[in-house]
């Protein structure tokens, strides 16, 4: 049964507390602060994501308010971000903008299931070379993606893929735009300098508004929004079905996956950023219906995927915001600028949305995480980090998710393979050594046709392997099997399927399986199979002496 508690948004929560105007003033503020800070980033992830800049600023509206509303953090901002900049142009790009409808609307039912399945917490145990993996592959193709918008480049099309991509712009060299790249620079330095000197103050706002009226007074070459995709809609779009065709849905079921797996993750990533910002706990199964109830809806207003955002997160808890009413009113301040000022947005030059980017892919790469992981970690944390971040850059981010998470699913189970250990306890071991136990001198007298296996570690389809093997090593059967198991804490099906064949050549005439000292986990899996009563109470003892002492029974019964 699930509970409710876990699924019940934080809004609630606010409002049965009682919601006062001191906490609606500092969320007044910081969600008019955050609303600024989003607009640039939510019109320059639209762009660079392959569709129209007023997408962007649905997804911002549609999600954010919904997010805040429905989310399992008091603090989480929502909407576009940069980590879904790859995947969704690389969607767009195969099936069209209502592929990635369908593919935003099926990941947002996954991710509602996924809460109400209460799966918030598993989300976390993602390996962290597969997100810092990942991660810094989206920030190296953001910035590749931008290198056009940069320079200027005089370009009729641009290759997805990354190779094609740098050589034409190697080809493209001699066309760039010094004012382009002038207006990039200058983003930098902007986006660089006004937190040291203002730190309230959104550089992304001043660089937007500053450049883009210098680029007008002036009149300064370079492409603009308007020049490229024409005017900004006013108001927002009534909400459309996406139309697609069965064959194409079976391919959109992989991104569909992908899209619900980095929501999931950087969603609940923001939350727990923020939690450790304002020592509150968020509730991850609410939060994952949070995000799916927004993608849902961001699908149907024409927008695109969208998370928690960890930067505008952590921008709405040093501004003052203490509840989801600072999201709220961060998603009607976008549509106020949206409804009021839309079509000024059209003369955004687009080489400040490219400066823009690579501030953020820079921020998301988060260098420092990727050299500590190669230099301080195993080989295989290594070799999981560079898969992913070379699959994310060169191939897709669909695959670099999957095999990522595959990989490292593979590589843990070879660690816990050979911590896992079978071994045969012989007479007169040395009691130290060998058991470190009370019971240890049984040892001293084992019964002739009687041997002894001791488990270590988790019984699963490593160790069981491992068991096996030394069984079939054995010249002479002996008439008893005493599997020790005071040190494994979790059985599988493959450990089971071990016992079970054991069971049936005992049935047959083989030694007989006497098991001691086995706990909770394994003993509830034992319980729940035929095994248990086929292997009978009496060979499920508490140790090791009462093991041997039912073995010396067994012994003489087959000697009458």
């Amino acid at each position: 049964m699930i509970k409710m508690h876990s699924i019940e948004p934080k809004l609630l929560s606010v409002l049965r507390e009682g919601y006062s105007r001191h906490q609606f003033r500092h969320d007044l503020t910081a969600g008019i602060v955050v609303g600024i800070v989003a607009l640039p980033l939510a019109i320059a992830f639209a762009i660079a994501s392959g569709v129209g800049p007023e997408q962007g600023l649905y997804t911002a509206v549609i999600a954010g308010f919904l997010i805040s509303v429905l989310s399992g953090s008091r603090v989480q901002i929502g909407g576009p971000t940069g980590a879904f900049i790859v995947l969704v142009y690389e969607i767009v790009h195969r099936f069209g903008y209502d592929g990635l409808a369908v593919a935003t609307l099926m990941a947002g039912v996954l991710l509602i299931v996924m809460g109400f399945a209460r799966l918030g917490t598993v989300i976390q145990y993602i390996p962290y070379p597969v997100t810092v993996g990942f991660t810094a592959g989206i920030a190296v193709v953001i910035m590749t993606g931008q290198i056009h918008e940069a320079f200027g480049f005089e370009m009729a099309s641009v290759p997805a893929d990354f190779f094609p991509k740098w050589m034409a712009y190697l080809k493209a060299a001699g066309t760039v735009n010094i004012w382009a790249l002038a207006l990039t620079c200058v983003t930098i330095l902007i986006l660089i300098i006004t937190p040291r000197l203002a730190p309230r103050v959104p550089g992304s706002m001043v660089a937007l508004v500053t450049l883009t009226a210098a680029v007008a007074v002036f009149h300064l070459p370079v492409e603009t929004i308007a020049s490229r995709y024409g005017s900004i809609p006013k108001g927002m779009p009534v909400p459309h079905i996406p139309h697609v065709n069965s064959a194409m849905l079976k391919n959109l079921v992989s991104p569909a996956v992908s899209i619900a797996l980095l929501a999931a993750i950087e969603s609940l990533l923001s939350a727990v950023v923020a939690d450790g910002m304002t020592g509150r706990r968020h509730r991850s199964n609410a939060e994952l219906i949070a995000q799916g109830a927004a993608n849902l809806a961001s699908a149907l207003f024409r927008g695109i995927p969208a998370t928690g955002a960890i930067a505008r997160t952590a921008t709405n808890i040093k501004n003052g915001g203490q509840t989801p009413f600072a999201g709220i009113i961060h998603a009607l301040t976008l549509l106020v600028i949206l409804l009021a000022a839309g079509r000024w947005v059209a003369y955004v030059p687009m080489p400040v949305l490219a400066g823009i980017l690579f501030v953020v892919a820079y921020n998301m790469s988060e260098l420092h995480l990727f050299g500590r992981i190669l230099r301080s970690t195993t080989r295989s944390d290594a070799l999981v980090l560079l898969s992913t971040f070379m699959l994310t850059v060169l191939v897709d981010l669909t695959v670099a998710i999957q095999v990522g998470v595959a990989l490292a699913g593979l590589l843990f189970m070879r660690r816990m393979s050979e911590v896992a250990n079978v071994r045969a306890l012989q007479p007169g071991e040395d009691e130290e050594d060998a058991m470190g136990s009370a019971d240890a001198a049984a040892l001293q007298s084992i019964p002739a046709g009687v041997q002894v296996y001791e488990v270590n570690g988790p019984f699963f389809f490593g160790a069981a392997h491992k068991f096996a093997s030394a069984l079939s090593q054995i010249d002479q059967k002996p008439h008893v099997i005493i599997l020790r198991t005071r040190n494994v804490l979790m059985l599988d099906a493959t450990g089971l399927r071990v016992l079970e064949t054991l069971q049936k050549e005992a049935e047959h005439g083989g030694p007989v399986l006497v098991i001691s000292g086995i706990h909770a986990q394994p003993l509830q899996l034992l319980m729940r199979s035929p095994l248990y009563e086929r292997l009978g109470k009496m060979n499920l003892v508490p140790d090791l002496n009462a093991a041997l002492e039912r073995a010396r029974e067994i012994i003489t019964d087959k000697s009458r």
